[in-house]
């Protein structure tokens, strides 16, 4: 590994990720939560996607999302964990620039991605409380399916800039970054020129993208709710607003550590790095595999079948 990284240079040809600059003697404790949440967002997601497909029973748009919602958690997961653990066992903390772009632009693309497609989930809970019996009319296999590519080009094409900007700026302090992974800012603040562009675009892409789609998701659940609550009974409205729950869980694993994480990074001077950069990798890995507990223990469906398929395997 090489240690010359304060010499003078315009394109790196590697960066050296620090990993989680103070916190080096505890790295062992800390891969072996990191190492177990990891595990079980890869055995969840593949589970909850497994079923999906085996279950005729299961071939809906709610379900046709979550399966897109566990794709995303899996590329989410596996694009920055596996190089974390690597510098936590390892050491091995050098990273290819175009990797290191790559791991970039992979982190902003999904998780735009996967901030769609909880709007699209969102949609579909609107449709089926709002108005069920169009419900199998209106979000056809072809309409969930042109969903999911719209939400997947919106976010492929609004998180190229992310890198191409980066690639253009020279580096000529240091190419060692204060981080476990490719952050955006991380790897701009080394940069030898006023990167302010780049600071611009990611809160204007913040609140363009998650904002809207925030915005989208509390007129839906305003329209679910004032449904909810002309039903005549109280346990209608409570069984009615239960199908909602797990995506409610969903939405706050998501959104509130994303606003947090991308606000303190930018504006929280006085927090300590070691705190920040711990809580962007806890981020990346807790709403991966929360969701597929969250829907499997709250989906009748899919928690009935999953006790099957185990039953009939101990059989």
């Amino acid at each position: 590994m090489s240690d010359s990284n304060t010499s003078a240079f315009t394109n790196p040809s590697t960066f050296i990720l620090q990993g989680i600059p103070g916190l080096e003697t505890s790295y062992t404790w800390i891969s072996i939560p990191f190492c177990t949440m990891f595990i079980i967002a890869i055995l969840g997601n593949f589970t909850i996607m497994f079923i999906v497909k085996t279950e005729p029973s299961l071939h809906e748009p709610m379900y046709y999302f979550l399966c897109m919602l566990a794709v995303t958690d899996l590329v989410l997961c596996t694009s920055t964990i596996p190089k974390t653990l690597t510098i936590f066992w390892f050491n091995a903390r050098e990273i290819n620039f175009n990797a290191c772009l790559a791991q970039m632009y992979f982190i902003h693309s999904f998780s735009a991605m996967e901030s769609g497609i909880l709007v699209a989930m969102a949609l579909d809970r609107y449709v089926a409380i709002c108005v069920p019996l169009r419900h199998s009319t209106i979000l056809t296999n072809r309409v969930v399916a042109k969903i999911g590519l719209a939400v997947g080009l919106r976010s492929g094409i609004l998180a190229l800039p992310y890198p191409l900007l980066t690639r253009q700026w020279p580096y000529c302090r240091t190419n060692i970054i204060p981080h476990s992974y490719c952050e955006h800012i991380a790897v701009v603040n080394l940069a030898c020129a006023d990167t302010r562009l780049n600071s611009y675009y990611g809160l204007s892409e913040l609140f363009s993208v998650i904002g809207v789609d925030v915005i989208f998701i509390i007129v839906s659940y305003t329209q679910i709710l004032r449904a909810i609550f002309r039903l005549p009974t109280k346990e209608a409205r409570l069984k009615t607003f239960g199908t909602c729950g797990s995506h409610l869980c969903a939405i706050s694993a998501l959104y509130i550590p994303d606003f947090f994480s991308s606000l303190t990074h930018r504006f929280g001077h006085d927090v300590p790095l070691s705190f920040l950069i711990l809580f962007a990798n806890v981020y990346l890995l807790v709403p991966p595999m929360l969701h597929p507990i969250v829907y499997g223990m709250r989906t009748k469906q899919i928690r009935d079948r999953l006790f099957l398929l185990f039953t009939h395997k101990e059989r």
